[in-house]
């Protein structure tokens, strides 16, 4: 019987799951890749152990699923978006990958942002450059790291680093393609965008754009013995992880946005024709002629893993130890703390936000009588009313009526009535664990044949969803905090670069 292997990988974890045709999971297998912050702003990964940790997924999944390798009739990987993959001219990693939530070119976008070039990129590519795109990434190494910068033989992403290890084919797919450098327009590359950020001369490292359910290539020898695959499995081009999570949670979709609670704070929808504005990108949807309207910005859950890994550490370690987990163990604590009223608020701008790559984040409103439930409660309002922010910007454009939740805090149902209650629209959630791996396996069956196209999923997405209705009284009391929210942010606005100051002095000195 056939299946397909889905690949996502997250900016912490990558992870391979094998699906039935029919969308059931049979097998997941996760690994942890590590992050590298080697300085303030600086967030990257060994790409190589990417892949190594990535095939030790791959072979676990195949193994647990008890099938053969041979079942699977194609593979289609996804991964987090910008930040970039760097090969040399004989396809090795040229250094650490830089990831989404590296904002070391902060200073070059900031100048960006105050010049023409803004409107210009908004014009030409649906975007203005932010500190994690390509574009800033690439001028921060063509200024710093001059050296590196000539040995540039291929930009790609994390997923097309994943389909080379996979086929030994560089490549990318449209929606990858559009986070830089292609026309808004046209939907393909356009020199003048490289040409508008200064980096011509990269023209020749751009991968080449396939479908996202294109066959690009098939299984190598080398990849087949590392993984456990079966040799000339085909491999499918793939996609963007906020596409592939839209997608595979039935988001994808028209009157929809697609709202997607991971590392960052993602929010999108459809649209038949290129609308421009700073506050969402513009860019590739799956099929020409569509567009992927997306606000986003690395404000999320990555927050609430934060606190976990920094102020839980020792308990989600013991708990993890003995096969539980600490978010079992912190459910009563936070269901607690819901239900009585809370001063505090945080903003979740740990690694960025929609104010800008100055903003930190921050609590506000504690008091010694305050607990860890009440801040974890604090931590998810905090990144619900920053989702709000980008849903709020594209409701002004496009129009929608219903919210459709993806992410691992989406498997709590406080959260996602959380959701609708701030979100003021219904919030929908499908029983889908693992959303952006099924997108990709969707594109990978599509690829294989066994579906007309990658939007044709063949479960029933309307008997395994889940809707939450706002409350009218709920919503009063959250708009009332949102809106202090807000107004603690704009206060802080002259404040936190004041603040960044405080450590760029020390590091002069």
């Amino acid at each position: 019987m056939p299946s397909l292997l889905g690949i996502d990988s997250g900016l912490t974890v990558t992870k391979a799951v094998i699906f039935d045709v029919d969308g059931t999971p049979i097998a997941v297998a996760r690994r942890r890749v590590t992050q590298f912050m080697p300085h303030a702003r600086h967030v990257e990964r060994d790409m190589n152990e990417l892949w190594t940790q990535t095939a030790d997924a791959i072979r676990e999944a195949i193994e647990l699923s008890g099938r053969p390798a041979g079942d699977i009739a194609a593979i289609a990987a996804t991964a987090h978006g910008d930040g970039i993959y760097l090969t040399d001219k004989t396809n090795a990693p040229l250094g650490r990958a830089l990831l989404s939530l590296d904002s070391r070119s902060v200073d070059i976008v900031e100048a960006w942002l105050a010049s023409p070039l803004a409107d210009e990129a908004l014009e030409l590519t649906g975007q203005v450059p932010h500190v994690s795109a390509p574009s800033a990434l690439l001028a921060w190494i063509k200024k710093h790291e001059p050296a590196r910068y000539r040995e540039i033989g291929h930009i790609l992403s994390c997923k097309d680093w994943l389909r080379f290890c996979l086929s030994g084919v560089i490549g990318t797919d449209r929606t990858e393609a559009s986070t830089s450098f292609t026309n808004v327009r046209t939907q393909d590359y356009d020199l003048d965008a490289l040409r508008l950020f200064d980096i011509e001369e990269m023209a020749s490292a751009l991968p080449p754009i396939s479908r996202s359910d294109e066959i690009i290539g098939y299984v190598t020898a080398q990849t087949a013995e590392r993984t456990g695959l079966a040799v000339g499995t085909p491999v499918v081009a793939g996609l963007h992880d906020v596409t592939a999570s839209a997608l595979g949670s039935g988001g994808y979709a028209d009157d929809v946005v697609a709202v997607i609670a991971g590392t960052y704070s993602i929010n999108e929808t459809l649209s038949p024709h290129p609308r421009m504005d700073r506050r969402w990108f513009c860019r590739n949807a799956i099929e020409p002629g569509q567009w992927n309207n997306m606000s986003i910005s690395p404000a999320s859950t990555a927050n609430y893993d934060w606190f976990l890994d920094t102020l839980c550490a020792s308990e989600r370690q013991r708990v993890e130890a003995s096969g539980g987990s600490v978010h079992a163990l912190l459910a009563p604590e936070i269901e607690a703390a819901f239900e009585r009223p809370l001063t505090a608020l945080f903003h979740p701008y740990l690694f960025g936000s929609p104010y800008g790559a100055a903003a930190s984040a921050g609590f506000f409103g504690l008091g010694g009588w305050h607990n860890r439930g009440d801040m974890l409660r604090a931590v998810l309002e905090g990144i619900a009313f920053n989702h709000r922010i980008h849903v709020d910007a594209l409701r002004d454009g496009f129009t929608f009526s219903e919210a459709r939740l993806a992410g691992g805090i989406s498997r709590n149902k406080r959260v996602v009535q959380m959701f609708a209650d701030i979100l003021g629209m219904p919030a929908t959630v499908t029983e889908t664990d693992e959303a952006a791996a099924w997108g990709a396996a969707l594109c990978a069956g599509a690829g294989a044949g066994l579906y007309a196209s990658p939007r044709h999923d063949p479960r029933d997405t309307a008997a395994i969803a889940h809707r939450c209705y706002p409350d009218a009284a709920r919503s009063a009391a959250y708009q009332e905090r949102y809106d202090l929210f807000r107004e603690v942010a704009d206060a802080m606005a002259p404040i936190w670069p004041k603040i960044g100051k405080l450590t760029a002095d020390k590091a002069s000195a």
